[in-house]
């Protein structure tokens, strides 16, 4: 696992939080992100988050905000205005990702979500034996270089220079199209 993730009410006031009380940081932000072939439950999905990705000691965080109404794995667990741990990633070499993502569903657990950014994503409710959700992400070399960016970033951080760092939302990020990092 390298990555816990937290909903947030407002990404604004999480990022604020996580930089000045948790060190964490800086972070790199996208909002109104859908990704591509995004599905929630088996069905297709064009329910929008911010996502912000940053880096505190040895642990990656995502920070994620849902602003806008829609089905989500995220209003699974929290309504509007609501917030908390909601699951941990672990990046998945693609050579070993069917039976990775066997293992999940043969130990009984519900496909949630998946969507393809760089690489392939799937989120598992695991909600019944572990208080959250697991994602599994294809492990590339774009994915690792994107891990490795944001702990680079961190440990090179004076913890105050451009604490947030906008990744303004492309063409390629819209559900018809793949996420380059």
């Amino acid at each position: 696992m390298l990555q816990t993730a937290f909903v947030v009410p407002d990404l604004d006031v999480g990022l604020d939080h996580w930089i000045r009380v948790m060190g964490a940081g800086p972070f790199v932000v996208m909002r109104d992100f859908v990704g591509t072939d995004l599905t929630y439950r088996g069905q297709p999905s064009t329910t929008a988050v911010d996502y912000a990705f940053g880096q505190c000691g040895e642990v990656q965080v995502q920070l994620i905000a849902q602003p806008g109404p829609g089905l989500s794995i995220y209003r699974d667990m929290y309504g509007p205005g609501e917030g908390g741990f909601h699951h941990m990633c672990a990046l998945v070499p693609l050579d070993d990702w069917d039976s990775q993502v066997a293992a999940f569903v043969d130990a009984g657990y519900t496909l949630a979500a998946s969507l393809m950014t760089s690489a392939p994503a799937v989120y598992f409710d695991c909600r019944a034996d572990l208080g959250c959700f697991v994602e599994l992400y294809g492990r590339t070399e774009r994915s690792t270089g994107f891990f490795a960016h944001l702990r680079a970033l961190h440990e090179a951080w004076d913890g105050v220079t451009d604490p947030v760092r906008e990744r303004a939302v492309s063409p390629v990020s819209r559900p018809d199209r793949q996420l380059v990092p």
